[in-house]
């Protein structure tokens, strides 16, 4: 059984106040490709419910429904009636998700290329190759140095574990 976690509640409320604005009139889930490609079993509404009852352990432990599912597309944002910010209420919970260490396998190993090569899905040489041939302009990338220093000061780093760690 869930547990109304109040200081959740307010914590979600005090990050994004639009979260007091959902009435649950399903308009996000209608709407929601997501959803769609589901049947249901990822439900935006049921998302903005859970953080509107503050059900931190099945937002954040059991993650039912899975947040991580969003694709960001912003349709449930476009379409609200009350104007809720459904992704950054969404980005609030990965984010807390985060720093439970409580995330996709995938979402790991993408974390770890972009701290490796600087873009989450590197070029190889036979594109680069292509891309020289064909006259295209050189595809600029961030410095590691930079990246490595963003993802220190945001925590990042610390919890992408190393390749076999």
């Amino acid at each position: 059984m869930s547990v109304i976690n109040f200081e959740f509640r307010n914590e979600v409320l005090k990050h994004n106040a639009s979260l007091s604005y959902c009435y649950q009139c399903s308009t996000c889930s209608g709407g929601c490709p997501v959803a769609l490609l589901t049947q249901g079993r990822y439900n935006p509404r049921k998302i903005i419910e859970e953080a509107i009852l503050g059900l931190k352990d099945k937002l954040i432990e059991k993650q039912d429904p899975n947040i991580w599912l969003c694709s960001t597309c912003q349709t449930c944002v476009e379409l609200c009636p009350q104007k809720v910010e459904l992704t950054e209420i969404f980005t609030l919970i990965k984010n807390k998700c985060f720093e439970k260490d409580n995330v996709p396998e995938a979402f790991i190993v993408q974390g770890r290329t972009v701290l490796e090569n600087g873009v989450a899905i590197p070029y190889s040489k036979a594109i680069l190759s292509r891309r020289e041939k064909l006259g295209l302009p050189t595809i600029k990338t961030a410095s590691i140095d930079e990246i490595e220093k963003i993802m220190k000061e945001t925590n990042f780093a610390n919890h992408i574990p190393k390749e076999g760690a």
